[in-house]
């Protein structure tokens, strides 16, 4: 039988002694890192050559100059936080805390302008703007400041017209004057309806409260035409009614101011006023209740109003300071006034009747 041979004779525990004791015996070779001739170059010609080539074509490369926005352009920069929805949200903000610290002012009248700006305004302007989309002509004859008397024809079988003409006032002006418009009685009658008609700067129409607001350098708005005006029927649109004894004439007259004719077209279509249920306007206490191609017949969507296209026109003022002091005791000089500023009105009406295409674009 042969043998194994020493290379697949499998090793004893003797054997690995003398081979550990042979490894323990050897002495240490020490391997030098950076001995003689082992350094590292520092700047290898190539590499040199390479970072040299490469720092010309980077000053060789053309520098393009970004266009610096000055400092005042980037202060006049519109900012999404100059946004009108900011706008609006810091404006309610400031609203609530003086709402709840009272830091705001209301006059003899009721008038709260910081919530007529606030919370009147905001929802008249969107239809003003939007729904009716109102044209503005002479808003140069309204003064910059101090008083005048704007006297409107009314229609509508709503008073919007009146509204409107409020916003029209506020919006076109430089100054963001309010218009102090009289109302009627009943309008003071209707629960919330009146208060906040007195917020908004409404008060009753009557001699002694327009001539306090002349007086104050107010901007007053009167009409006239009355429910005569706002309850026409519709085969009678755009013909004026009586102007009354002529009141708001003694009113500028005592004051002397002038008197703004206006003429709104668009009004008169709103609802369009083809009968009147009287029984029940007696019975409601009202001057009439209209009947409209759509109101009571669609319910509250007949209480929508068309979206007719308006036109608000301020005339030439009509000056009342050149009269001797005591003429609005003058029967036939307030007569004269009053038929020449309703005639005033007519023609402007017929005028913009005249160059109107059609109902709803105008």
């Amino acid at each position: 039988m042969s043998r194994p041979s020493d290379v697949e004779r499998p090793r004893g525990h003797r054997g690995l002694q003398n081979e550990a004791e042979n490894v323990s015996s050897a002495e240490a070779q020490i391997i030098q890192l950076h001995g003689p001739g082992r350094e590292k170059p520092v700047n290898p010609p190539a590499e040199a050559e390479a970072r040299s080539d490469e720092a010309e074509r980077v000053l060789e490369a053309p520098v393009v100059n970004f266009p610096v926005v000055p400092a005042a352009a980037q202060e006049r920069a519109p900012r999404p936080e100059d946004g009108e929805l900011s706008s609006g949200v810091t404006n309610a903000l400031r609203f609530l805390r003086h709402r709840l610290t009272g830091d705001y002012t209301v006059d003899e009248f009721g008038f709260d302008a910081e919530l007529t700006d606030a919370l009147v305004l905001p929802p008249l302007r969107a239809l003003y703007e939007k729904w009716f989309r109102v044209s503005v002509h002479g808003v140069e004859n309204l003064p910059a400041d101090g008083g005048a008397l704007l006297v409107s024809n009314h229609s509508g079988t709503l008073p919007l017209d009146a509204l409107m003409t409020a916003v029209a006032v506020h919006d076109e002006t430089p100054g963001h004057r309010h218009l102090r418009g009289l109302g009627a009685d009943l309008v003071f009658k209707v629960p919330l309806v009146g208060s906040l008609a007195r917020k908004s700067g409404q008060t009753l129409a009557c001699n002694p409260d327009a001539e306090r607001l002349l007086r104050q350098g107010e901007l007053v708005g009167v009409w006239p035409e009355g429910f005569k005006g706002i309850g026409k029927p519709f085969a009678s649109r755009y013909k004026l009614q009586r102007f009354g004894r002529g009141g708001f004439v003694s009113a500028a007259l005592r004051t002397g101011v002038p008197i703004i004719p206006v003429s709104i077209v668009g009004a008169e279509e709103i609802y369009p006023k083809i009968g009147d249920i009287k029984l029940l306007a007696r019975t409601l206490g009202l001057p009439y209740f209209p009947v409209t191609p759509f109101f009571p017949l669609l319910g509250p969507l007949g209480a929508i109003p068309l979206p007719t296209k308006w036109s608000i026109e301020f005339g030439e003022p009509i000056r009342t300071d050149t009269f001797d002091a005591g003429a609005e005791e003058d029967p036939m000089l307030v007569f004269n006034l009053t038929d020449q500023v309703r005639e005033s009105i007519q023609q402007t009406l017929y005028q913009r009747l005249s160059q109107r295409h059609s109902v709803f674009r105008g």
